[in-house]
């Protein structure tokens, strides 16, 4: 990518823009399956990076719209934004943050000697509790080696976590059982919690606050456990692990300051599965599958500042979801992973993409002047083609998909592979070319509906970790091109300033007087006898 030095401005005021809404109203005279003859098309379209081969062939672009395509990120300065990134300016201006989780993989290299320091040492921290953990040297308070790692955080401090260590459980070399809490909803905890045995159970309690409500609830929850089941409260720092920047607030919790690792404020939460906020994917894999993981995620890093526009995979990525979102009134984006090992993949994705561009402001406080992040959801394989692929080929709402699958058969079971591939395969080229059936309008598919295949060479730990850092890269460019902030994320907030009134009128019997009607009814109703 190269650098420009003019000013971001309303996305739909640039030059660009204007051209691709002229493109956009002439498109439907070249439809996707047309586009698809052309025998050249892969190769332009066709992009492989950590691992990972990215197919944008199925993507409703010609020519004239992949060029001014690049032209829109030209004028958006996105090079010189994800320059300034990596470097540790101050991007995320409504928090006065930087932004440095490439720096967690080495992804950053113009990022402060003070922050690789930092990362360095918590690093070495982190290989030197695992290793005592997996090797059964760190014993519970009766001297009994760990079994059980109980993980307790919500968000950016889950989501990652779970889904790796899920998906890559092929690759887990540990002894140790992994279980994973974070809605506020007791069931989830107490199930969690069936059959673990407190003189080996582990607690990592994640959050950067120490103070994000379900998890202070379920840490409480789960110390009552403990205590209930050991007395012995001078164990809690034996059996309690903390990831925090609030380090009083976990001492007073009980935690012993030598058994807790740093967050960081440069570091946003869903971002964060790098950091200890990975420790599970580090106790699964090892030091060696962990580094692995980070070092995919590293590559991308690399090929996204250095590689050239027209084949740096996150920004076309970025640039064909704007064209399908703004352009051509995609209202959705389903992830749909052909691989059950990635079920998690769409819960976590929902967060990376959904919470960083659900903004409705720009940097300077305006008001967008276009639609930002639309809906993600997803599902997996072959289920999905039978329940909601029926609308995804004949109904009415325009959308967007990204298949991805894996190209190595891990089971020795072809069969299965074989046909697991080609369900996707063919799922993607029914999305794109459709079906015309003259005179029987009950059968007839419309097509056009673009679509990316993304080709694990396996599901290995270098490749996820590349993946996953596409998608965060991704996110960062379309922020660039709406001119949002990306990482900041104030709506979560009013719900959570709502909920405690709320909480106290169910829990003490008080009046709600000062809630709605509607509010008002509902907590006399739930509070009735």
């Amino acid at each position: 990518m190269t650098h420009s030095s003019s000013t971001p401005t309303t996305p739909t005021a640039l030059p660009a823009w204007q051209k691709l809404d002229e493109l956009a109203q002439r498109l439907p005279d070249q439809p996707l399956q047309a586009l698809l003859q052309d025998p050249t098309r892969p190769e332009q379209f066709c992009h492989a990076v950590g691992g990972c081969l990215f197919d944008f062939s199925k993507q409703w672009v010609d020519s004239r719209v992949l060029q001014q395509l690049l032209a829109l990120a030209e004028q958006s300065q996105v090079s010189r934004q994800a320059a300034a990134m990596c470097d540790g300016e101050i991007i995320n201006q409504t928090e006065q943050r930087a932004v440095l989780h490439t720096a967690l993989r080495g992804g950053a290299p113009n990022a402060s000697a003070e922050i690789k320091t930092v990362v360095r040492d918590t690093q070495q921290r982190m290989f030197e509790l695992s290793a005592a953990l997996r090797e059964g040297r760190y014993r519970g308070y009766t001297n009994k080696p760990i079994r059980d790692i109980v993980h307790i955080g919500i968000g950016g401090s889950h989501l990652g976590p779970e889904l790796v260590v899920h998906a890559l459980r092929d690759y887990a070399n540990s002894h140790l059982r992994f279980h994973f809490v974070a809605n506020i909803d007791a069931n989830e905890l107490h199930h969690a919690l069936a059959g673990l045995n407190p003189e080996t159970t582990l607690f990592v309690v994640v959050s950067k606050s120490f103070g994000t409500l379900e998890t202070q609830i379920n840490a409480n929850s789960a110390r009552s456990w403990f205590m209930e089941r050991s007395g012995r409260i001078d164990a809690i720092g034996q059996h309690f692990i903390g990831v925090t920047s609030n380090i009083e607030a976990a001492v007073e919790f009980g935690l012993d300051p030598t058994q807790l690792l740093p967050m960081w404020d440069w570091v946003g939460g869903r971002f964060s599965l790098w950091s200890a906020v990975g420790l599970p994917i580090l106790l699964s894999l090892g030091q060696a599958g962990f580094q692995q993981f980070l070092e995919g995620a590293r590559r991308v890093d690399e090929h996204f500042l250095n590689q050239p526009a027209h084949s740096n995979v996150p920004l076309l990525a970025a640039l064909f979801a704007t064209w399908n979102y703004n352009f051509l009134g995609a209202t959705s984006l389903a992830v749909l992973p052909y691989d059950e090992r990635l079920t998690l993949l769409a819960d976590y994705l929902q967060q990376l993409e959904m919470e960083s561009n659900g903004k409705s402001v720009q940097r300077d406080g305006s008001t967008v002047s276009t639609q930002t992040m639309p809906v993600l959801w997803g599902g997996i394989g072959t289920r999905g083609q039978h329940a909601y692929h029926q609308l995804l080929h004949q109904g009415s709402r325009a959308y967007t998909a990204d298949f991805i699958v894996v190209r190595r058969d891990t089971r020795g079971q072809p069969q299965h592979h074989q046909w697991l591939l080609a369900n996707a395969l063919a799922q993607s080229q029914a999305m794109a070319a459709g079906q015309a059936t003259p005179g029987e309008p009950h059968k007839h598919v419309p097509g056009n509906h673009p679509t990316t295949t993304v080709v694990l060479d396996d599901l290995g730990p270098t490749q996820l970790g590349a993946l996953l850092a596409v998608y965060e890269h991704k996110v960062f460019c379309q922020g660039a091109i709406w001119n949002i902030n990306s990482f900041d994320q104030w709506g979560v907030e009013l719900g959570k300033q709502l909920a405690k009134p709320i909480f106290a009128a169910l829990a003490n019997g008080e009046e709600p007087s000062t809630q709605d009607a509607a509010t008002q009814h509902l907590i006399k109703h739930l509070t009735q006898p």
